[in-house]
């Protein structure tokens, strides 16, 4: 994954998407000048439903996501707009 983000970089992209796991060492090899964007992101105690390697949205932004992509818990939540601040919330 460092590797391919090096070379995405190196081919003039703006960004990368990769798991939260990898954020951490794509940001160390590639600097804050390229934008780090993590799918598979999931609130404490949420289900991970079928994603295998999931991130709480504070461990992925520590990591180094510059966004992150969190899909079914605020599409399924009873009251969307309510899941996704609670999301924003517990990043500030």
């Amino acid at each position: 994954v460092v590797e391919r983000a090096r070379r995405a970089r190196e081919l003039g992209c703006g960004g990368v998407i990769c798991s939260g796991h990898e954020a951490a060492a794509v940001r160390e090899a590639c600097g804050a000048g390229l934008e780090i964007i993590t799918p598979g992101i999931r609130p404490a105690g949420t289900d991970a439903g079928d994603q295998a390697r999931v991130m709480t949205p504070s461990a992925a932004v520590a990591a180094g996501a510059d966004r992150i992509v969190v899909g079914r818990p605020i599409r399924d939540a009873t009251d969307p707009a309510q899941a996704a601040a609670a999301i924003v919330a517990s990043l500030t």
